[in-house]
């Protein structure tokens, strides 16, 4: 396991699987990390059609939102909007320790792997790789094209890891939350942070 992490920026763009990010962002606030999180209008959209969760558009709602949301581990969460620039997050002067997206879109992954910063998502994520923090790219898409898996190979040479949401089934998943869960154990695992979402490989029956 890596060194564990203090602060993560979390992205969520228009990829299915929005549960994925929320369920992230929901055990790292309870692991103690700080969490700044930012998301596009289509992961409103896909919130809306996967969750029935109506994500406020304004960032100031969308904190109080989902600060309750998470109980008092919520006060360690800041929202930020996809077009403020002055954001810390936005700055290699005051980045976070590391960035998931999560999910990641192929237009958001296109975009980071070209080096574009038009939203906050894809800068934060520029700053990631610049200053050689951790950034860790969540694709929920099948099949994959040559220019997605070119685009991949491009971040992961960079220095990004592509973790594709791709639940395991060997811990006889029982649920839904079961296999969301398996996938987010990876990244968290990758940021260092402990958890018990799923049994290690080896341990126990």
């Amino acid at each position: 396991m890596t060194a564990p992490v203090a602060s993560v920026t979390l992205g969520l763009t228009g990829a299915s699987g929005i549960g994925y990010g929320l369920r992230l962002a929901e055990c790292l606030l309870a692991a103690g990390v700080e969490v700044a999180l930012v998301y596009s209008q289509a992961a409103q959209i896909v919130a809306k059609q996967e969750l029935d969760l109506a994500l406020p558009a304004r960032a100031p709602d969308a904190e109080r939102f989902l600060r309750e949301r998470f109980g008092d581990a919520g006060e360690r969460l800041r929202v930020f909007g996809r077009e403020d620039w002055y954001a810390p997050i936005a700055s290699g002067s005051n980045p976070s320790d590391a960035m998931v997206v999560c999910p990641c879109s192929m237009g958001t992954l296109a975009a980071v792997a070209a080096g574009l910063a038009d939203n906050l998502i894809e800068r934060a994520a520029d700053v990631a790789l610049k200053e050689r923090r951790k950034l860790v790219l969540v694709p929920r898409e099948t099949p994959f094209s040559a220019i997605h898996l070119e685009n991949m190979l491009r971040l992961a040479r960079a220095g990004a890891v592509v973790l594709p949401a791709n639940p395991g089934f060997y811990t006889r998943p029982q649920r839904v939350e079961d296999l969301v869960d398996f996938v987010v154990a990876r990244v968290l695992d990758h940021l260092g942070v402990r958890h018990e979402l799923v049994p290690r490989w080896g341990r126990g029956e």
